[in-house]
């Protein structure tokens, strides 16, 4: 039944989208506003979701007027819409144009025949670029830069340790309520202020000579932080898992590889990404001739190391692209250790602590002029992926109005995802009136489904609607199935004789 009950309004909204002039009573808007209004109760109403909460806010930026209301004022979790926050709260605290700057520095004086004695310091922070999504996917691209900047310079020993010094956040390397069981995958990567190839191994599997046989695996970067136990097998079908035993570095590979597969890639998170970056930094200066006496460290495993300013040279930087490509990343691919990073660094340069209890201060105060009051907003963490971010549906929506007022409007509003066209809504609502159109951010995690964003009527009237679903019983394509139809149905909307 309730199947059924979601197939016909399917078949509703599709029949009042073509066949509009049999609702309508006449050219007055008020009428149009209505009957949307009565149609929308009608599909937030279904059976279906009779255990779930729905909350709704559809507002247009032109007269300022609430199309459809539900629960606004409730609190709900947002998933992935936590990052129209944490991406917003970015543009708003820095700018646009704002970039990071990862320094390699020596920490000791070099001879005259090019031995440093002393050691190399990685000065983290926060930058997300430090990978090889800016490198035509050279993952190694930058420490290959800074080791030929070593060479140059003469350096030719290394007479200490390299150290990653992700001293610029504070030491929490995981989101509050994140769950245990996600922190073997990608999109739970542990958050630090020095970041490497998004905090991530990528593993590469293919099958072995035959039928049986042990798959062949292979890391990129190729190190030796990472341990890997090989127990995939070639046979008829794809099938591998993952598993990193947490609090090491040792990943167990179980599962089979299709025999007449061409390789695949999967991501798997790394235990202590700062000491992870120096170890893979150290590798590379050696296989390029460099000397380095000492191991790689995180300089939280040197107690009391504080490097003396007056003996420390830069050596080498990276700077990352301009946030607006960060945060156009972010939303588009729903990057959660992106926006974790986002949040921290609006913490830190605010003048609060570079953590997500600072960045989530810091948000606070940048989103009151927007009408969004302190009480309103809990951000646990900055992706979302924390059950115990709340958020209310109307803040959603005034947080949406506030920014497309801003100078960084244009950047944040083309940063989302579009409908039928890329990022997370690639896939989504092709066919329909709402490709090309809709700009929103979605959301998931267990029994949650969020999308949020803006939309333009058929009059060339621009909307702002939040749709946040949780705690619902149906597969998770029924709640999108229903924000999709929700989408069309503001696409074709118009005032006169709707």
């Amino acid at each position: 039944m309730k199947t059924h009950r979601l197939f016909f309004c399917t078949l509703f909204f599709a029949f009042v989208a073509t066949a509009p002039d049999l609702f309508a009573a006449g050219p007055r808007q008020t009428d149009s506003v209505e009957r949307l209004r009565g149609e929308l109760e009608y599909i937030f109403s279904d059976p279906a979701f009779t255990s779930a909460h729905w909350g709704v806010a559809v507002q247009s930026l032109k007269t300022g007027e609430y199309f459809y209301l539900r629960n606004e004022h409730k609190a709900f979790m947002p998933a992935s819409n936590m990052k129209l926050f944490s991406t917003a709260a970015a543009l708003l605290a820095l700018g646009a144009e704002y970039r990071y700057v990862t320094r390699l520095q020596a920490h000791g004086l070099i001879s005259a025949e090019g031995v440093l004695d002393g050691d190399l310091i990685i000065r983290g922070c926060g930058d997300p670029s430090l990978s090889g999504r800016w490198e035509n996917d050279k993952i190694t691209a930058v420490f290959e830069r800074w080791a030929d900047s070593l060479k140059t310079r003469g350096i030719k020993e290394v007479n200490g340790k390299v150290i990653g010094d992700d001293r610029y956040f504070n030491d929490e390397m995981l989101g509050l309520g994140w769950e245990w069981d996600d922190l073997t995958e990608y999109y739970a990567a542990q958050i630090s202020a020095l970041t490497f190839n998004d905090n991530c191994i990528d593993v590469l599997t293919s099958p072995g000579d035959s039928l049986d046989a042990p798959a062949r695996l292979r890391l990129e970067p190729e190190t030796r932080y990472i341990q890997l136990i090989n127990r995939i097998k070639t046979a008829e079908r794809t099938r591998p898992s993952f598993w990193r035993n947490l609090g090491t570095n040792q990943i167990q590979c179980d599962g089979t590889v299709s025999w007449l597969s061409k390789g695949r890639r999967d991501r798997i998170t790394v235990e202590n990404p700062s000491k992870y970056a120096a170890f893979v930094l150290r590798e590379i200066l050696l296989q390029r001739g460099i000397v380095i006496k000492d191991e790689a460290y995180d300089v939280d495993e040197l107690p009391g190391y504080l490097p003396v300013e007056y003996k420390t040279t830069q050596l080498a930087s990276h700077t990352s692209p301009p946030l607006s490509e960060i945060v156009r990343e972010t939303n588009k691919e729903s990057d959660n250790l992106f926006a974790e990073l986002l949040l921290r660094t609006v913490g830190r340069e605010t003048g609060n602590e570079g953590s997500a209890k600072g960045g989530e201060a810091a948000a606070k105060k940048l989103f009151e002029p927007a009408g969004i009051a302190p009480d309103q907003f809990y951000a646990a963490d900055g992706s979302g992926l924390s059950r115990r971010d709340l958020v209310s549906p109307i803040c959603v929506i005034r947080l949406l109005r506030y920014m497309r007022q801003q100078e960084t409007g244009a950047v944040y509003v083309a940063s989302l995802p579009v409908a039928g066209v890329d990022g997370t809504l690639k896939g989504r609502m092709r066919g329909t009136a709402a490709k090309g159109n809709v700009k929103a951010k979605t959301g998931s995690i267990g029994r949650v489904r969020a999308l949020s964003g803006y939309v333009t009527t058929r009059d060339g009237e621009e909307l702002v609607f939040s749709m946040l679903a949780n705690n619902y019983g149906v597969p998770m394509a029924s709640a999108t199935h229903v924000q999709d139809l929700v989408c069309e149905r503001l696409a074709n909307f118009t005032r006169m004789n709707d």
